[in-house]
């Protein structure tokens, strides 16, 4: 697995991180550190957590799997944002809950400094200025090596990265949207506001929930049992008849074409075509078996031809809405 360069900054991780999110919902810790071991063989460095995860049970989980590695040779990466008891001021991005909330982190994940520290959603109740001068207090206290954000639109990032410019602050060095083949609206804004700004892109959901797995075929009518539809709809959602359109089936078909044609799963064409995306420095993988973990990695030290991408470009691509579609009209213009 290659290295790169997160943002604009000399920190090397590597192109697939693994996410933790599904660790302990198997109830299995030991399949969870076979997972971190089969990642970490395959010359993966770069995890990511959050605190929010079963309230701190993701970290717990991989703090005892890290007693026994090589920490230096790892970057961690967990998120501060969310809801951790009932308390008031147990949630959010103030002075308050991040002070708390970074030692409660270092303590399950069992080590002294958080390699990239990461807001997980804007909070709309505390002063930006706020978090980033508390953000800014734990990089100087050597706590936090690198700040980054989650689920920004691209005005709060622009925000965040001019005020942290003009007061001195530590800047963002990365962000984590949502980006598939499937949801490509970070490329209206986000991305190019990341690329100018030097900001890494870790794109999370890059299968899109299993929808770019191959596990999903036209013609079905109903999502597979084992499926995280499957699991949405048997909790009173309605990800199966939201998803079941043209649109949809247009990009699944291209991608099984492509995969067909490549000799690769769908899942490692989905990932490729993230990879050599602008911007994007590691999709974040999830994966609840060493299976799901293998077919993934599979996604590495291999590349799409012009052809075979133009292809997942066209059918994965949406009319623009306004004023995006003026822009878009203008730039072809221009160029």
């Amino acid at each position: 697995m290659k290295q790169r360069f997160l943002g604009r900054t000399g920190l090397r991780v590597s192109e697939l991180c693994l996410g933790t999110m599904t660790f302990t919902r198997a109830g299995d810790e030991a399949a969870a550190h076979r997972i971190l071991d089969t990642f970490t063989e395959a010359g993966g460095t770069f995890i990511d957590t959050a605190d929010m995860y079963d309230r701190g049970g993701s970290e717990e989980v991989l703090g005892r799997w890290l007693k026994g590695q090589n920490r230096d040779g790892l970057v961690i990466a967990t998120k501060v944002w969310g809801q951790m008891s009932d308390s008031p001021n147990d949630a959010g991005l103030s002075r308050k809950h991040i002070l708390s909330a970074v030692e409660a982190s270092l303590r399950r994940l069992g080590t002294d400094y958080i390699d990239l520290y990461q807001t997980h959603l804007w909070d709309m109740n505390t002063p930006i200025e706020e978090t980033l001068a508390t953000l800014d207090t734990l990089v100087e206290s050597g706590k936090v090596r690198y700040l980054g954000a989650s689920n920004l639109s691209a005005s709060q990032l622009q925000l965040s990265l001019d005020l942290a410019r003009q007061r001195g602050r530590t800047p963002y060095v990365c962000l984590q949207p949502l980006y598939n083949l499937l949801h490509r609206e970070v490329e209206w804004e986000l991305a190019p506001l990341s690329v100018r700004e030097g900001v890494g892109i870790i794109p999370w959901s890059p299968l899109d929930g299993g929808w770019l797995s191959g596990k999903y075929r036209r013609g079905m009518t109903d999502a597979p049992a084992d499926s995280r539809a499957a699991r949405n709809r048997a909790n009173g959602g309605d990800d199966w008849r939201r998803r079941d359109n043209e649109e949809t089936w247009q990009v699944v078909d291209a991608v099984l074409a492509v995969a067909e044609e490549a000799g690769r799963t769908p899942a490692q064409v989905a990932l490729r075509w993230l990879l050599g995306r602008p911007g994007v420095t590691a999709p974040i993988i999830g994966a609840r078996t060493v299976e799901q973990l293998t077919d993934n990695l599979g996604a590495v030290s291999w590349e799409l031809t012009a052809e075979q991408t133009a292809r997942l470009d066209a059918a994965s691509a949406r009319p623009l809405p306004y004023p995006y579609d003026i822009l878009e009209r203008l730039s072809d213009r221009d160029r």
